[in-house]
């Protein structure tokens, strides 16, 4: 990764970071105010994304040191171990949130809905916004951590437009004869979008595990390997085969083995080989770290 994409990472972590704090602080003093579950949920996950967004920026900083007696083979295994992290600990707030829900469906509660439903909108504006303006910069600054930063924005973005649209129907319900239902659309609503954002950290915490373990990476991926692999050996005079290939971070790990039909291969059809597959495989968005090696 050059050193421009490292900056605009670190702008971008930062930048979300600080929205988030205000998000965060918002969500807690209405939530509290207004006695909601699912605004304090809100509050409390705006509040996990900005410490999660600032464990990013760390280790966006530690990833770029060079290799050391300690991290002989780099720092990529960080990056999925960020997000393996974040993945776990959003999967903890939403099981919380889940338990707090099913606690008060047999409670009930008594919510400020005209509060509630006024700071939901200003909630779905900003987040919103934010979500959209992340993938922008995600596209030109293409990375895993500020990839699970836009996740966070959209689970966020769509939290808050469930709460607003639960707070609308709680509203209208307090107009019909079902008002002493009201009490419950807080819980219900919590209880339905917990189901729905455990899916998010989940596939979070599921990639990051299969690159720490050196898992093959996605179907699309080795692909996209495969091709480059077949295409250099077309352009050699030796057997290329793909002998594995993973994705650790922002690396991708590509070992090769060549064959010679003779026994013999002459170093330089060796070194033409290595460029021509590191030029193949260079243009996948990766830092490549290729091995070559010489099969029997």
């Amino acid at each position: 990764m050059c050193a421009k994409t490292n900056i605009n990472e670190k702008r971008i972590l930062t930048l979300s970071a600080l929205i988030s704090s205000g998000f965060a602080m918002g969500g807690l003093v209405v939530g509290l105010l207004v006695s909601s579950l699912v605004i304090l949920f809100d509050g409390m996950y705006s509040l996990v994304s900005l410490l999660l967004t600032i464990l990013s920026l760390i280790a966006s900083r530690y990833i770029q040191k060079p290799s050391d007696e300690a991290f002989q083979f780099g720092r990529a295994a960080l990056e999925p171990a960020v997000i393996a992290v974040k993945g776990a600990v959003i999967l903890i707030v939403v099981c919380s949130s889940l338990y707090s829900a099913v606690v008060a469906l047999f409670t009930g509660g008594e919510v400020d809905v005209s509060i509630a439903t006024l700071f939901g909108i200003v909630n779905v504006i900003g987040c919103g916004v934010a979500w959209l303006y992340m993938n922008k910069l995600h596209k030109r600054s293409a990375s895993d951590l500020i990839d699970a930063e836009v996740k966070q924005w959209k689970m966020d973005t769509l939290l808050s437009v469930a709460v607003t649209v639960g707070f609308i129907l709680a509203w209208l319900l307090t107009l019909s004869p079902l008002a002493e239902y009201a009490v419950y659309t807080d819980p219900v609503m919590m209880l339905a979008m917990s189901f729905y954002f455990l899916k998010v950290p989940f596939e979070m915490l599921k990639s990051s595990l299969r690159e720490i373990f050196m898992m093959a990476p996605s179907e699309e991926i080795c692909n996209k390997v495969d091709q480059g692999v077949l295409a250099a050996g077309e352009e050699s005079d030796q057997l290329v085969e793909l002998s594995a290939v993973t994705k650790i971070g922002r690396e991708l790990w590509v070992d090769v083995d060549i064959k010679s039909e003779d026994d013999v291969i002459a170093v330089e059809d060796i070194e033409h080989t290595r460029r021509t597959l590191h030029k193949k495989l260079s243009k996948l968005p990766f830092n490549l770290q290729l091995s070559v090696n010489i099969a029997s």
